[in-house]
């Protein structure tokens, strides 16, 4: 192919100096009609096929290609014939002679000719998409799965983005909830994907069955809710989009946090310092777009929904309820009774009646146990044997006062003084820590070992007023005698020392 340098040297001799087309030809050594294009293209135009090319081996077989690539795109995408699988087909079920490369070469045109094409939209303001995506971050030191909540405002592209433990109920209700809070106000509509955690199933009609708690959110803050189609991811393309930008950018390098808290404190900062970025295409930053959403959304809020999962449950004879695998403690009081249990992101409290009788910090293990030592000692301070063995309080780290106060108590008292240590702990069922070990300090210094003792010390330093100790009301606490001190005493001693 002759280069465009030649092109414009042909054409300004024919055209600037006047020469004829056969002289321009015989000056630079090629053919008239070459000439002849050249001056009717200004640069080389390429090759350009007239007609489609013969393929003699491959064109009986093409409609049986077109047939089998036609009935994939009702099969799984992992199970779709490749190039190589459609050549061994033709090779073995058909006759085919040819090679690999033409089958390849068509396989690869039909497949770009049928990828599916999208209209432009437009997004009217008020209203939101929302998709979970996960990442790899560490946490209090340990690496594990992220999974983070986001929500996109299309007309605005004003972002949220939370990160959760795990994609579960109550982290998609505590999304929605810090979203709302976020933005100030509640979208006119939410477009999803077919998540189980906001569809219970797909009915006949396409129509979408609502989980209950995702209709109780619903129901709360009164939107619109909207769902892609099955396996089209495009149809809420801004949120897919965020969640790969979001992941990109604030995700990368892999974050180190020492709490979930301090991580979404920063994703939070971030989300804020993108309201002043201006997009391409745009004339205003995305906080000024966000205000046309702001001006049709819900407002005000209503007071925050209750973001949990909420389950029955019983407690068995171990005084343990079951939540997703783990177990968690309740007060040995209510043994064998119905309870309702509030799954929360960090936290799950357990309620018998109207009233709670535990909260724990959630666990998102398996098979775990998950215990609050004060909800056994009643039962201890009866069975005293099972003291030294009570797996709840195995990883109880106590002050080393309240080890010296046992030694103390049993040596006194044997195993009543057992019973009496118990008693003590159990006054942490009602007052701080600290202050049952600032008691327990105090007892073992003024000499009066005993509970009695203890909780006369720990309410004085609780009240602030000083300690009254009457030994006759403590028969067991240890008496000391104090005589009258004589001269005549004082003298003998001096007399002894001087000896």
């Amino acid at each position: 192919m002759k280069r465009v340098e030649l092109y414009a040297r042909v054409r300004h001799a024919v055209q600037i100096e006047g020469i004829s087309a056969r002289a321009a030809a015989d000056r630079f050594g090629i053919n008239p009609r070459t000439v002849s294009k050249m001056l009717k293209f200004s640069v080389p135009p390429g090759y350009v096929r007239k007609k489609p090319p013969v393929r003699p081996k491959l064109d009986p077989f093409t409609g049986i290609i077109d047939a089998i690539l036609t009935a994939d795109q009702e099969r799984p995408k992992k199970q779709r014939h490749t190039s190589k699988r459609i050549f061994e087909r033709l090779r073995d079920e058909h006759g085919y002679t040819g090679g690999i490369t033409i089958v390849k070469d068509y396989v690869a045109k039909w497949r770009l000719r049928t990828r599916e094409m999208f209209v432009p939209l437009m997004h009217p303001p008020g209203h939101a998409q929302v998709d979970f995506g996960e990442a790899i971050g560490v946490i209090g030191g340990v690496e594990r799965k992220i999974h983070f909540f986001a929500m996109d405002l299309p007309h605005s592209d004003a972002i949220f983005v939370v990160a959760y433990p795990a994609e579960t109920t109550e982290a998609f209700c505590d999304g929605h909830v810090r979203a709302f809070a976020f933005f100030g106000g509640v979208p006119q509509s939410i477009l999803y994907d077919n998540t189980t955690l906001a569809v219970a199933r797909i009915l006949g009609d396409g129509r979408r069955k609502r989980t209950e708690v995702f209709g109780e959110l619903q129901s709360h803050y009164l939107f619109t809710d909207r769902f892609g189609r099955p396996g089209k991811g495009n149809d809420k393309g801004k949120v897919e989009g965020l969640v790969g930008y979001a992941r990109r950018n604030f995700l990368v390098p892999i974050p180190v946090f020492e709490s979930f808290d301090a991580l979404n404190a920063y994703l939070l900062e971030r989300c804020r310092e993108r309201l002043t970025d201006r997009l391409r295409g745009h004339e205003g930053t995305i906080g000024e777009r966000l205000e046309r959403d702001l001006a049709v959304f819900h407002t005000p809020l209503p007071a925050p929904y209750d973001a949990c999962e909420k389950t029955p449950g019983n407690v068995n004879s171990l005084s343990l309820v079951r939540y997703r695998y783990n177990d968690y403690s309740v007060p040995t009081a209510y043994g064998h009774q119905k309870v309702l249990i509030r799954g929360y992101v960090h936290e799950v409290v357990i309620s018998c009646g109207a009233e709670i009788i535990a909260r724990h910090s959630r666990s998102y293990e398996r098979e775990d146990f998950i215990f609050n030592p004060l909800h056994y000692l009643a039962l201890i301070e009866q069975k005293t044997n099972a003291l030294d063995q009570a797996a709840p309080l195995a990883d109880w780290t106590l002050p080393e006062e309240f080890g010296m106060l046992r030694r103390l108590l049993e040596a006194r008292m044997g195993k009543k003084g057992k019973r009496e240590f118990v008693q003590v702990l159990r006054l942490m069922e009602v007052f701080k820590i600290d202050d049952v070990a600032g008691g327990v300090r105090d007892a073992i210094e003024h000499g009066a070992v005993g509970f009695d003792a203890v909780k006369h010390l720990v309410l004085c330093r609780i009240e602030r007023r000083p300690p009254r100790l009457n030994l006759t009301v403590y028969p067991y606490l240890p008496k000391a005698v104090v005589a009258t001190t004589s001269a005549r005493s004082y003298m003998g001693l001096l007399t002894g020392a001087a000896a």
